[in-house]
């Protein structure tokens, strides 16, 4: 609880623009403002998924606002705006550095980095305009930033604010007519309400006000999204789906004979549950290890016994990862392509392909790579001898222009391979469904992380999915956790991480679309024109105070 006395300063401090104060003063409040920013950085991470304290995202970012509206320079101000975001990615996402030290190192500075920027806007806005303005500057600047960080290729929108509700996702039913940007606008706008409830002394006229205010902003939406969930469907005319969890280590895999033995253990898996009513199996990413040409993927002698088992059973569809890569000749086809040895060009893919013993194969290949791990961004290309260094790729994979959904005749599952991490981008798992999806089949493997919260919150996020898209999720994970997930987002059955198992379950098919599916992120794209426009309006004010001044 804060002091009268500090809470009169922040308070005065909210209504004015501070004029300096003796550098004792300043020294002490500098101390105090990086602990409020170290606090704001815990609250942070401790809401994040798979933590139950969900609800502390709406107080977390109180502390910064606090430090932001204290009247402290600039500089100083971004100072502990990084100090918050890197505590907060820290917290969230340490887990990485199980697949590279060095790596996780830069992804975490660099994403905090990033994180102050639309906090230091919010802090210009406050100087220059009311508090109205600058609430309203914080809350379009960051949804501008979010709907860059989905959108461009140093993209890592892991922690985007609406994802928070991943552990909660009986809150936010109502995704499927916002998708994620929605969360993210409820996060800014209760934690702008309560900290005003909070600053404001308690004798003004506007308290009630503000609790009324707040307690709408809170607690409205929760109401809605109790009232917005399904009826879910539970058809099973459509046939049912085998998921394999064949537990490889990632790590070790290639052996003498490494392909034949993963290719042996995956079909005894799959023989356990598929029977004649069986109509999909899911395979993991990177299932199919050969890394032979696409056109050499029947002829592969390590795949020989996969196509024999889907001759064996002709109802079945498999859809399953596999490495495998294109030639091009001697014409550099694709941005992506590679130069081999014998001078020709190459795309080497991180691939899905369906498996049908009457129909043509089909592949996908991986669009939303990871960045510095799959693919380094064309403006980072002079670091590419660091990245090849430290277990990333400067060359980057080929990837598919955009999504892409197999279909089988007579096979009821038109299925969405959505390769790990593209399951974290919300319009992009929706374009699946707009091409006719009617099931989303996410395949991953999420051992490089080994036994942490990376895996479970990689999990917490496909329910997000299901929900914005009001489609079933079949989810096939290396090590785990593998799992069903109905439309209202409710994991229905899983299989335990590190063990090997295989799931059956009869999933129904929907061909429904959803408001979220027909316009996207629509909330992100409204909030970053805003953004734009209050932006070039700063500028043009800055640029003539300059001219005035000259």
């Amino acid at each position: 609880m804060l002091t009268p006395r500090f809470r009169s300063q922040t308070h005065a401090a909210s209504e004015t623009i501070p004029e300096l104060r003796p550098e004792n003063e300043i020294a002490l409040k500098r101390s105090y403002t990086l602990l409020l920013a170290a606090l704001s950085g815990l609250l942070l991470f401790a809401a994040w998924p798979v933590s139950p304290l969900t609800a502390l995202i709406f107080v977390a970012w109180i502390p910064l606002l606090i430090v932001a509206d204290s009247g402290i320079r600039r500089n100083h101000f971004f100072a502990c705006a990084f100090i918050t975001m890197l505590v907060w990615n820290t917290g969230a996402t340490w887990w990485i550095w199980n697949s590279t030290d060095i790596g996780t190192i830069a992804a975490i500075i660099t994403n905090s980095l990033l994180m102050c920027l639309p906090w230091w806007g919010y802090h210009i806005f406050r100087k220059t305009y009311n508090r109205n303005i600058a609430s309203a500057a914080l809350v379009v600047c960051w949804m501008l930033f979010e709907y860059i960080h989905l959108n461009w290729q140093l993209s890592w929108p892991w922690l985007n604010l609406g994802n928070v509700f991943a552990a909660r996702i009986q809150w936010v039913q109502w995704y499927e007519y916002t998708g994620a940007a929605g969360g993210t606008l409820w996060v800014l706008l209760g934690n702008i309400c309560l900290y005003r409830l909070l600053v404001n002394p308690a004798s003004s006229g506007s308290r009630i006000k503000n609790m009324i205010v707040s307690c709408a902003v809170l607690f409205i939406p929760i109401l809605v999204s109790y009232l917005a969930v399904p009826q879910i469907t539970e058809n099973r005319t459509a046939g049912n789906v085998v998921i394999v969890q064949p537990n490889i280590d990632p790590y070790g895999r290639i052996g003498s004979n490494g392909t034949g033995q993963q290719v042996s253990l995956l079909l005894q898996l799959t023989n356990q549950a598929i029977d004649s009513n069986t109509r999909l199996v899911v395979w993991p990413e990177t299932a199919l290890t050969a890394a032979d040409l696409v056109e050499n993927t029947r002829t592969n002698p390590y795949y020989a016994p996969v196509f024999s088992f889907m001759e064996m059973h002709p109802a079945a569809t498999l859809l399953t990862g596999i490495e495998t890569y294109k030639s091009y000749g001697t014409t550099k086809s694709t941005p992506t392509a590679r130069k081999a040895n014998d001078g020709n060009y190459y795309d080497a893919w991180n691939a899905a392909v369906s498996i049908h013993a009457s129909a043509p194969l089909s592949f996908y290949a991986k669009s939303k790579l990871v960045p510095g791990v799959e693919s380094l961004p064309t403006f980072l290309n002079f670091l590419a001898p660091v990245f090849e260094k430290f277990g990333g790729t400067a060359g980057g994979y080929g990837r598919s222009d955009s999504a892409a959904v197999f279909r089988t005749p007579g096979n009821p599952y038109i299925t969405a391979p959505i390769i790990c991490y593209e399951s974290i981008y919300g319009e992009y798992v929706a374009g699946y469904v707009q091409k006719g999806a009617n099931i989303l089949t996410i395949i991953t493997n999420d051992g490089w992380w080994g036994n942490t919260p990376g895996h479970k919150q990689h999990l917490s996020y496909a329910a997000l999915r299901a929900v914005e898209t009001r489609r079933w999720v079949a989810r096939s994970a290396n090590t785990g956790i593998s799992a069903v997930i109905d439309p209202a987002g409710n994991i229905r059955e899983t299989r335990p991480w590190d063990q090997a198992a295989v799931l059956k379950y009869n999933i129904p098919v929907t061909s429904a679309r959803t408001f979220y599916v027909q316009w996207g992120d629509y909330l992100y794209k409204t909030a970053s024109l805003l953004a734009l426009f209050l932006i070039v309006i700063q500028l043009i004010r800055a640029i003539k105070k300059r001219f005035v001044k000259a």
